[in-house]
């Protein structure tokens, strides 16, 4: 079970670094909690709405980026609550450890927390 979860996660997890052009503010608001924060790689706190606004505006404006993922892991913290972390090296060198907590209702998946920690 924990191979399908992870699997699941991990395909939803791109939310953050790669949005669809299609419609990515229903997309993004679809996949995070209402009352989801994060705390960006600069340290600063983002609301949903900040982060809606900005993941829209990057899904409006799509690039090529590369993203590449390593050290992908999820861990179970409570029944149907799930801990994501890896490490992200993005186009131009800048690595950050990311971490998203994933809760499970009704069989859909919503992120509830996302932090990502330059290293």
């Amino acid at each position: 079970m924990t191979d399908q979860i992870t699997a699941e996660l991990r395909a939803l997890e791109p939310l953050f670094h790669v949005v669809p052009a299609a419609s990515p503010r229903e997309h993004v608001s679809e996949l995070i909690a209402d009352d989801f924060w994060e705390i960006g790689a600069s340290g600063a706190i983002y609301s949903r709405d900040a982060v809606i606004d900005a993941l829209a505006e990057r899904g409006a404006t799509p690039n090529d980026a590369n993203w590449e993922v390593s050290d992908f892991a999820a861990r179970e913290l409570a029944p149907e609550l799930w801990l994501v972390t890896y490490q992200l090296v993005q186009d131009a060198g800048r690595t950050s450890r990311r971490t998203t907590i994933w809760r499970r209702t009704d069989g859909r998946w919503v992120a509830e927390f996302h932090q990502g920690t330059l290293i």
